[in-house]
C-alpha cells in the first residue's frame, strides 16, 4: 500500500484534486490517501497557511498531491516551504503538446535557493532581497537534468541563465553546467541567456530536449510554456528529492474560476501521472497519459481554457470511461 497524502488547497485545487483521485483509484495500486490542509482558507481556520501536522504527514507519507493555494501576505509560501521541509530540489515540469510536435520540452528548475530562499529585509530605506546559488546545488541540479536526458532518450540539454549580469551567481551555475556536462559525452550541451531563450521558446521550440536553470527563471519559463500549450491547465509538475516526491499542476488557485465546475483537471492529473513513474509505476502511468492525449486530439470534450464548454467533472467521466 502506498500512503499518499493529498492537499487540495484553495479554489480550484479542491476541484481538481477530486477527479485525480477517481482517476488514481481505476489503477491497480492499493492508495491510502490522506488528507491534509494548507492555503488561505487553512489560515483562516488555524493561523498558518502550513500546519506542523500537514508537514509531518508529508514526511511519513510515500509521496503527496498537491492542488493549489492563494497566497498570503506576510506568510511564506506553502509550496515553497514544503519543498525545503522535504529537501526537493528537483523541479521538473513537461511541456508537450499533443497537437504540435515541434513542443516537446522539459524545463528541469533547481528547486532549493536562487530567489526562493526566502531572505529579504527592508531597512526603512531600501529592500533587499538575496539571490543564494550555491556550487553543490548547482551541479546536482544539472547532474539530473544530464541523467534524465539520458533516461528518456534525449539529445541535447540547454542551459538558461544571466552570467553576463549576474556573472558571480549565474556564472556559478554555468560553470558547474559545462562541468558536468563533460561526464556525458553523448549528450550535447549548450546555453543560452534567459531572455534569448525566453524569445526562442516561441519562435524555435523544436530545438529544445531538456532545460535546465536555477529557480525563479525555471518558474517564469514554465509559465511561458503554457502559453505555448493554450493553457496552463494541460502543465503538470514534480518536486522531487532524494527520499520524497510532491507533484502538483503548475496553475494557481484561480479565485475568479473557483466553485464554478470549470478548471481543467488535466494538469492535475498528468502531475499525478508523474507521481505514478515515481512509484515505479510507469505502466499505469503511460495508461493515463495515453488516454489524455486521445481525448485531446479528438478534440470532442474541451474544458473552457481549452476552448470547450465541458466542465471539470465531465473531463474526468471521459477519461474514465475511455481508461
Amino acid at each position: 500500500m502506498f500512503k499518499i497524502t493529498t492537499i487540495p488547497g484553495d479554489g480550484i485545487g479542491q476541484e481538481v484534486m477530486k477527479p485525480t483521485l477517481e482517476i488514481l483509484e481505476t489503477t491497480n495500486a492499493n492508495f491510502d490517501f490522506i488528507p491534509q490542509e494548507a492555503g488561505k482558507e487553512c489560515y483562516k481556520k488555524y493561523g498558518t497557511n502550513l500546519p506542523q501536522e500537514t508537514i509531518n504527514s508529508c514526511k511519513e507519507s510515500d509521496s503527496t498531491l498537491f492542488g493549489a493555494v492563494t497566497s498570503i501576505p506576510q506568510q511564506k509560501s506553502a509550496i515553497v516551504t514544503l519543498r525545503k521541509e522535504l529537501n526537493l530540489y528537483i523541479n521538473q515540469r513537461p511541456i508537450k503538446s499533443y497537437t504540435n510536435p515541434e513542443i516537446n520540452f522539459t524545463i528541469i528548475r533547481e528547486n532549493s535557493e536562487g530567489l526562493y530562499s526566502h531572505m529579504e529585509e527592508d531597512n526603512g530605506e531600501e529592500t533587499i532581497a538575496i539571490r543564494k546559488i550555491t556550487h553543490k546545488a548547482s551541479e546536482r541540479i544539472c547532474d539530473y537534468a544530464f541523467r534524465y536526458a539520458e533516461k528518456i532518450g534525449k539529445k541535447t540539454v540547454t542551459a538558461a541563465h544571466k552570467a553576463n549580469v549576474l556573472p558571480i551567481t549565474d556564472g556559478v551555475f554555468k560553470t558547474a553546467f559545462y562541468k558536468i556536462a563533460n561526464q556525458y559525452p553523448n549528450i550535447i550541451p549548450n546555453d543560452y541567456y534567459i531572455d534569448a531563450m525566453a524569445m526562442y521558446l516561441i519562435t524555435k521550440p523544436s530545438q529544445f530536449d531538456v532545460i535546465v536553470t536555477t529557480n525563479l527563471f525555471g518558474d517564469i519559463l514554465s509559465d511561458e510554456g503554457g502559453g505555448l500549450l493554450g493553457s496552463l491547465g494541460l502543465i503538470p509538475s514534480a518536486n522531487i528529492g532524494n527520499d520524497n516526491g510532491l507533484f502538483e499542476p503548475v496553475h494557481g488557485s484561480a479565485p475568479d474560476i473557483a466553485g464554478k465546475n470549470k478548471a481543467n483537471p488535466i494538469a492535475m492529473i498528468l502531475s499525478s501521472c508523474l507521481m505514478l513513474e515515481f512509484l515505479n509505476m510507469e505502466k499505469e502511468a503511460q495508461n493515463i497519459q495515453n488516454t489524455i492525449e486521445e481525448i485531446i486530439r479528438e478534440g470532442k470534450i474541451k474544458t473552457p481554457d481549452m476552448g470547450g464548454t465541458q466542465n471539470t467533472q465531465e473531463m474526468c467521466d471521459e477519461i474514465i470511461k475511455k481508461l
